[in-house]
């Protein structure tokens, strides 16, 4: 349950009556009554439950073994570890809300343990989620606002806090995209949207860059801008997207 909104509650005579034959005296109680409810039919069943974050910012006491999503703010974050659950954080990644250029880069410097708290509270954070709400999105720009924006979201996820590079990242995500493409997905640009150098092996001519791709820059052409990564960096490009 998130968003609750007790003004609509207030508003139903039926419920009016439920609370005062089980003595709820508030909607927060109220709230916690289904929640507890809900979340004993989980445990009935042997399921594992994620919750998200709106009972406990209202003070419902939810079993110690819930996992919480952390939506509204990653400010959020400290107090909810402070009541022992462990989390998984979406309110970075929220996919649906565009902006102009490489949005994808906010994405990837969102580290979901660059919060102070204990060692103990940190191991609490156990995932994340990337989301994406539909009230603008259908078929027609569902694939495309998605991807490769979500692959910056795994890729941190999945990395080291030491790999934080947009820099690096930017073309192995690049590259991922074009893969996407080959393969039938509508996935939009990264950069300049040019794959032929990935379709044809990185045949082109490197001349123009440095082992260290520090004349990354310096080459007019378009398409040869694209290429123009380290050898070395290839390579481990390759192994980590085989």
């Amino acid at each position: 349950m998130d968003e609750a909104y007790p003004y609509c509650w207030q508003s139903n005579p039926n419920i009016s009556e439920f609370m005062e034959k089980e003595g709820i005296d508030d909607y927060g109680k109220l709230q916690e009554y289904y929640t507890t409810r809900v979340l004993a039919i989980m445990k009935k069943l042997n399921s594992k439950y994620i919750i998200w974050q709106d009972p406990i910012d209202d003070g419902v006491e939810a079993s110690p073994d819930t996992v919480v999503e952390v939506w509204r703010n990653f400010t959020d974050v400290p107090a909810v570890a402070a009541r022992g659950y462990e989390m998984i954080l979406s309110s970075c990644w929220y996919l649906n809300y565009i902006s102009y250029g490489q949005d994808w880069k906010t994405y990837y410097e969102c580290d979901p343990h660059s919060w102070n708290g204990t060692e103990e509270q940190l191991e609490l954070m156990i995932g994340g989620e990337a989301c994406m709400w539909h009230e603008y999105v259908d078929g027609t720009n569902l694939l495309p606002r998605l991807w490769p924006r979500a692959s910056a979201v795994a890729e941190r996820l999945w990395s080291a806090k030491e790999v934080n590079n947009t820099d690096d990242a930017m073309y192995r995500l690049d590259e991922h995209r074009c893969r996407m493409l080959r393969r039938g997905i509508p996935a939009e640009p990264i950069l300049n949207g040019f794959c032929g150098d990935y379709e044809e092996g990185w045949e082109e001519d490197t001349d123009q860059c440095s082992l260290s791709g520090i004349s990354l820059y310096g080459n007019t052409d378009i398409n040869k801008r694209r290429i123009v990564i380290a050898t070395v960096l290839f390579v481990y490009i390759v192994q980590i997207f085989m």
